[in-house]
């Protein structure tokens, strides 16, 4: 069917109307601010939070951090703190402004594109450069404080604007050494629900001490005073043990293999780790992560380990 072509005067008004004027270009964070969804989940504000809380998993993951804590505060905001290399804060050799600003208000702005080149990141997750610009764009308010190379740095944005800008003062006697302070207050206008799902925020940080053996990462609420950490030195075994529904009926299979500097088809470091138990009763669970993301459609990562269980079992 042929479609019908306007004829109400307002709507022939409309077609003539339309111009290089009508074009609107949508500059900074104003396209996250539009269209949250496609940019992040929108039913609460846990995956904005993740963003936050995968960039200090990056730092551990590259070997500079040990710690990482979560504070949901009685106000609503929450707080990561890091104890890794803390956020560069001089200008940016081409933009000609702070690094860390640009970390929060440009879409494409960080240190996890240049892999394998001298980059700031062998391997990380988040989304790249855009998931901490997309927290403070959907944030009422955001603070930050970045402890580097002997000062401390802070700034604080109010929906994605700068409003306090950079400032540096010396570190003193009660300031770490280094790491990453940032606290967020979500903005709920952007979001089905303002809580954040407990239980899929506990599951997740605990995940994360569990993908990073050696790693503690702490939770702590205000309101109820209760402070958990978890760290796995056993990594994925002893973090399979501690979830299964029954007891296993044989050992747990597990195993990892990773690329070296002579693999053709992988980068160096790259490969896998994986976790089998096997009981009698329960439903088939599993879990699947992609440099410390979870990956919860799957994937041929997925896939590709379950197939090749079946066929050595299969004999």
């Amino acid at each position: 069917m042929a479609a019908k072509l306007p004829s109400t005067p307002s709507a022939l008004s409309a077609l003539s109307n339309y111009s290089e004027g009508s074009i609107r270009v949508l500059k900074g964070l104003e396209p996250v601010k539009q269209r949250p969804g496609m940019y992040t989940r929108t039913d609460n504000p846990l995956h904005i939070i993740q963003e936050v809380l995968d960039n200090a998993a990056d730092e551990a993951l590259a070997g500079y951090g040990k710690k990482i804590k979560v504070t949901l505060h009685q106000d609503g905001s929450v707080g990561i703190d890091d104890d890794g290399r803390g956020i560069p804060f001089g200008l940016h050799p081409e933009e000609n402004a702070p690094v860390i600003e640009l970390v929060f208000t440009q879409l494409h702005a960080g240190g996890k594109f240049d892999k394998g080149k001298g980059g700031a990141y062998s391997f990380s997750g988040g989304l790249h450069g855009v998931g901490v610009s997309v927290t403070n764009a959907l944030s009422q308010r955001m603070e930050v404080a970045s402890h580097r190379e002997g000062q401390v740095a802070t700034l604080v944005f109010a929906a994605g604007d700068v409003v306090e800008p950079l400032a540096l003062r010396p570190q003193g006697p009660g300031d770490r050494r280094q790491g990453t302070t940032v606290r967020a207050w979500p903005d709920a206008k952007y979001f089905e629900s303002a809580q954040l799902p407990m239980h899929e925020l506990t599951h997740l940080l605990r995940s994360k001490a569990v993908l990073m053996p050696g790693v503690s990462v702490t939770l702590n609420i205000e309101s109820t005073r209760e402070t958990t950490t978890w760290q796995f030195k056993g990594g994925l075994r002893d973090y399979l043990s501690q979830t299964l529904s029954a007891d296993p009926v044989i050992p747990l299979f597990e195993g990892e293999g990773f690329a070296g500097r002579q693999d053709d088809s992988f980068a160096e470091g790259e490969g896998a780790s994986w976790c089998v138990a096997f009981t009698e009763e329960g439903a088939p669970v599993r879990e699947s992560y992609v440099n410390l993301i979870p990956t919860s459609a799957g994937g041929t990562h997925e896939s590709g380990l379950r197939d090749g269980l079946f066929q050595a079992v299969k004999g």
